[in-house]
């Protein structure tokens, strides 16, 4: 029995979490317990878990995790704010007279509130309240159109900037050093949280396409479950379709691209997220609108002109231009300042910070704890001998590296089953990861096909979070069975793009080899 401590302690942990208690204490009780144990057994030292102080001093230093919190109240303020609404309801009636169109725009709405926010929950409520009822009244099959709002949703994990993409970076890094040092190299690379990003793009589109695709294919099978719109003679002029969809797709280009020109890292894009979801959220209340224009705009100078001429005003160097330029920088920030006090206040006026602030700290406390809590199951599972296991069981696979990593892909799909995508980056990929970077994988490459099979986990039942998002916003007349039956056509597109990541991983790595 001793030598199966560590097997033992991962079934213990799948019940543990299955019984409904909190999932960052089931984690941190199982390893607790199973620590006192092994060392009781005499199968670990118990002064190993003296390294825990590091660890979460590590945690609460980390400088890339500091962007989680920032991306969330990004999404949190745009949800309050009802811009999604706006969004959905301008590209709905934009692409209404297209069969499927209203499918589509679904689609395309989640792809750019997934840009913009990365939060799965957020955007499945959002979608679930606005989008799902107008399918059902436009005749749509109810199967469909609550698979069609569900995998939308989901698009937040894999289009970057993305709370999944940030935190399997981190992962991703921590596993390539590990593998570097188990080789003997110590003048080691790192995996940046921008290199993810641009990894996952253009795979994230993809899938977008992939959903296209079937929603017109279903069209043309079975064009009563995909009807057009009632065409209410209603046309919205070009201006309000722009004034609704390119704020988000400013802020959009605003924090990608500056994470992926090298302009900024990617904490300090996610201020500008958040910065910008502010502004833009005062801006729709239209309180001292025109100010609040000017004080982005300057915001906008400002990011510009000091990446292009930087002035730092403390040399002695400087010339009368640098002055006056330097000089400029600081009208811009005053009047920058200004209009963020002018937004905040406005939105506490309105009630929108509050909730956004609520939601934010709810769910970032979620992620750390649970982060904290895999930490130390990890330094448990590790001491009871859990990593040798792991290895060995990789390297004995027929197939080599390919059978190794078709068994880990198969794996974490199943884990998805019934466990968090967080959970599974933390608690089981620190474990895999290392051993396959060094059966020869691309660590960019792989940290893709990962970040979709983990988004797989949000539609697979009977623990999907998108489908206890979506149960809890549709209407009645919806069933439990019917949102299970319209995900697996998505679940099926899902797979279907891991296998085209495999066969073709330049989707993956074109576009951080060209920044990078």
């Amino acid at each position: 029995m001793i030598e199966y401590l560590d097997l033992l302690m991962f079934a213990a942990l799948m019940v543990a979490v299955l019984s409904g208690f909190p999932v960052a204490f089931s984690i941190a009780g199982t390893a607790i317990f199973f620590a006192f144990l092994g060392w009781s057994l005499g199968a670990m030292n118990i002064s190993l878990l003296g390294a825990m102080s590091q660890r979460i001093f590590g945690l609460l230093t980390n400088g890339v995790l500091i962007a989680i919190p920032l991306f969330v109240l990004m999404g949190a303020v745009l949800e309050k704010s009802r811009i999604a609404e706006e969004m959905l309801d301008t590209m709905g009636r934009s692409f209404g007279q297209l069969r499927g169109g209203l499918g589509i725009s679904v689609i395309l709405v989640g792809m750019l509130l997934a840009a913009s926010t990365g939060i799965v929950g957020a955007t499945v409520v959002a979608m679930g309240m606005i989008a799902l009822p107008t399918m059902l009244r436009s005749g749509y099959d109810p199967r469909l159109a609550a698979g069609v709002v569900c995998a939308s949703g989901t698009l937040g994990q894999i289009i970057p900037p993305s709370t999944l993409l940030i935190i399997l970076s981190d992962v991703v890094s921590n596993a390539y050093q590990q593998a570097q040092y188990e080789q003997g190299k110590f003048a080691i690379d790192t995996i940046s949280v921008g290199q993810i990003f641009a990894a996952a793009l253009l795979p994230g589109l993809t899938m977008v396409v992939l959903y296209i695709l079937y929603i017109l294919v279903r069209g043309l099978v079975r064009p009563e479950d995909v009807p057009v719109m009632a065409d209410d003679g209603i046309r919205l002029p070009l201006s309000k379709m722009i004034s609704a969809i390119a704020p988000a797709i400013l802020l959009i280009l605003a924090v990608l691209g500056a994470i992926l020109s090298g302009v900024a890292s990617p904490t300090e894009a996610a201020s500008v997220g958040g910065l910008g979801a502010i502004l833009m959220a005062a801006i729709k209340s239209g309180h001292s609108r025109r100010f609040l224009l000017l004080g982005t705009s300057c915001l906008v100078l400002l990011g510009v002109g000091a990446g292009l001429y930087p002035v730092r005003l403390q040399r002695s160097d400087l010339s009368l231009a640098d002055y006056a330029i330097g000089g400029g920088y600081v009208v811009l920030s005053a009047i920058a300042a200004v209009a963020i006090f002018i937004a905040v206040k406005s939105l506490i006026t309105q009630k929108t910070l509050q909730p956004a602030l609520n939601s934010t700290l709810t769910m970032t406390s979620m992620i750390f704890a649970t982060i904290l809590a895999a930490g130390i199951f990890s330094l448990v599972f590790i001491g009871l001998g859990g990593e040798e296991r792991v290895h060995g069981l990789l390297s004995e696979l027929p197939g080599g590296p390919t059978g190794a990593l078709i068994f880990c892909m198969l794996f974490i799909f199943v884990l998805g089953f019934f466990l968090d995508f967080v959970e599974i980056a933390v608690i089981v990929l620190p474990l895999v990861l290392p051993a396959l970077i060094l059966m020869g994988h691309d660590p960019v490459w792989l940290s893709v096909l990962i970040a979709i099979n983990l988004q797989t986990s949000f539609l697979t039942p009977p623990f999907g979070f998108s489908l206890f998002y979506l149960r809890g916003v549709a209407p009645k007349e919806l069933t439990t069975g019917q949102i299970y039956a319209g995900v697996a056509p998505f679940i099926l597109i899902q797979i279907l793009a891991v296998a085209v990541i495999w066969f073709l991983p330049e989707i993956a790595t074109w576009l951080p080899k060209i920044l990078f």
